[in-house]
């Protein structure tokens, strides 16, 4: 919930900038003085905002998939481990029935103990 309240805060001063800026012009000088270029300044302000965003999100992607991954195979164990407990049950449940009442105070005391 912070991180949404950090990202909106975020975008809003970002939208107020571009939306102040309108109207004021930069002049772009790129490497080697090869060309230069009269601009608005609220638009070299929103690509870089918009490559940041970009290059976060591919560097981000990789830990966001092995999360899932890793999340998916916790479930599987999980539920792989609740079959065994049921299964587990059921045969301690027919072994208390073969043996009588008093097996199953013993085995219930084993269990306490143990």
């Amino acid at each position: 919930m912070i991180r949404l309240i950090l990202v909106g805060t975020l975008l809003l001063l970002a939208l107020s900038f571009f939306l102040q800026n309108q109207e004021q012009e930069v002049t772009l000088r790129y490497f080697f003085g090869l060309r230069s270029a009269s601009i608005l300044i609220y638009k070299p302000i929103l690509a870089a905002f918009g490559v940041g965003l970009l290059v976060s999100g591919i560097l981000l992607f990789p830990a966001w998939v092995r999360g899932r991954i890793e999340l998916r195979r916790k479930t599987k164990a999980l539920q792989e481990a609740e079959v065994d407990l049921e299964r587990l049950r059921q045969a301690l449940d027919k072994v208390a029935r073969r043996a009588g009442p008093s097996a199953v105070t013993e085995s219930e005391r084993e269990l306490s103990d143990g």
